[in-house]
């Protein structure tokens, strides 16, 4: 029985060892713009978009695996691979689409942090801002962001009062069972416009671009990179980033699931059906704490350290993908764990991302307003990338004996065309 144990025990702790990037990806794929797009998912439609967690797993894990896999074979981001094998008009655009969608989520992102953090201190919005880009500047240009992310993770684990909160909160399992199963459509504006939101902050740009680039330096810590610039790596190496990239979108998209839940449930059925603003959006946690006395202030509590640890994570996520694609395409030295002196132009487009997207908190959006919209920009951003990603995993001349398989083809075209179908028919509606 002992050894049984002390198998299953080592077994697990070898799981373990083979997580990174995926897990990293998934997790920062949950980030404010996501928590307030599933919420008010939830808030407006009820059940009605429960199914797009389970649907969205499979598209998303291609997708993912995908990008991973190009960043794995070539030793390259996506971004330098379209440099060397298509025309600059191409690449000017596709970066040009990446560091777009990028900026405006990173405003987002630094608006919800400073709305999250005023339900909880009475400081001015312009101040919590300024004072959240100045954080996040010096520590991700200035720490090594690998100690910096494994703290902030630890902020992260206030997600799980969403999975908490769905099994407090009273549930008609068979109705959710059937609502998470059987596919809900409506052909009307408000329900292509969130179905956008929902695709494009799950299956989103900046994920490509970065678990890409993050396999790429995880070769380079690994030694695997050779002289000429190829990755020694065999199917091995693939075998080993495809559990770590399907264990990071498993997590996601369970954690997406319980948002949406607890948005139908919590909100929706209270009558919540707009989130104006944050202390809206912390409603959604109250029941994980109503027997308190202040249930309301720790509900706010819980929800703000979530949005506030997820956007320190999140953050330099956007703004390093961003930096990614441009060093990338300009061919400019690279990477997080250099030094500022030996990458200015790589942490220059960090800087200056961040900067412009502090910038957008200031032109009278609500935060929370922009983060839905900002999810349906990416929404409509991720359709031709995408096109660009399936094209590029399947060539064989780019990824050899490793390019995509049938099933990988098959889910990345109907990736692109769900996800294409829902752009075109929300830009119809208009």
């Amino acid at each position: 029985m002992a050894d049984k144990r002390s198998a299953k025990k080592n077994k697990f702790l070898k799981f373990l060892t083979v997580l990174g990037p995926g897990l990293t990806t998934g997790a920062a794929d949950d980030d404010p713009s996501g928590i307030a797009t599933y919420s008010q998912t939830g808030a407006q439609f009820g059940f009605g978009q429960l199914w797009t967690a389970l649907y969205m797993l499979p598209f998303m894990i291609a997708v993912q695996e995908a990008c991973a896999r190009i960043g794995l074979v070539t030793g390259k981001g996506i971004a330098a691979v379209v440099r060397q094998h298509y025309s600059k008009p191409v690449l000017y655009s596709v970066v040009g689409l990446v560091v777009i969608a990028n900026t405006i989520n990173i405003g987002a992102d630094i608006g919800a942090m400073a709305a999250a953090a005023q339900l909880l201190i009475p400081v001015p919005f312009v101040v919590l801002t300024l004072l959240f880009t100045a954080g996040i500047l010096i520590l991700e240009i200035f720490t090594n962001y690998k100690v910096y992310s494994k703290i902030l993770k630890w902020l992260a684990l206030a997600l799980l009062s969403y999975p908490v909160t769905v099994f407090i909160v009273h549930q008609d399992w068979l109705t959710v069972a059937k609502a998470s199963v059987i596919p809900h459509v409506e052909f009307s504006f408000a329900f292509l416009f969130i179905i956008t939101g929902v695709f494009g902050t799950t299956i989103t740009p900046y994920m490509f671009f970065w678990e890409a680039s993050q396999e790429v330096e995880e070769e380079k810590d690994k030694g695997l990179l050779q002289k000429n610039g190829k990755p020694r790596i065999s199917w091995k190496h693939i075998s080993t980033m495809r559990q770590d990239n399907t264990a990071g979108m498993i997590i996601s998209e369970i954690t997406t699931w319980c948002i949406l839940l607890v948005g139908a449930s919590v909100l929706h059925n209270s009558g919540i059906r707009d989130l104006k603003n944050a202390s809206d959006a912390a409603k959604a946690l109250e029941p994980l704490v109503h027997s308190f006395p202040n249930a309301g202030f720790l509900a706010k509590l819980i929800f703000s350290i979530g949005i506030i640890g997820l956007g320190l994570l999140a953050v330099p996520v956007l703004s390093g993908s961003a930096a990614y694609a441009v060093s990338e395409a300009l061919d400019w030295n690279a990477s997080l764990n250099l030094k500022l002196r030996s990458a200015h132009g790589f942490y220059g487009v960090i800087t200056i991302s961040t900067l412009i997207g502090l910038i957008i908190n200031f032109i009278g959006i609500d935060p929370v307003k922009a983060l839905v919209y900002t999810a349906v920009l990416n929404g409509i951003a991720a359709v031709p990338l995408l096109f660009l990603v399936a094209r590029i995993a399947s060539d064989e001349t780019i990824m050899g004996e490793f390019k995509s398989g049938w099933l990988s083809k098959s889910f990345l075209w109907a990736t692109f065309a769900v996800m294409g179908a829902a752009a075109v028919s929300l830009l119809f509606t208009l």
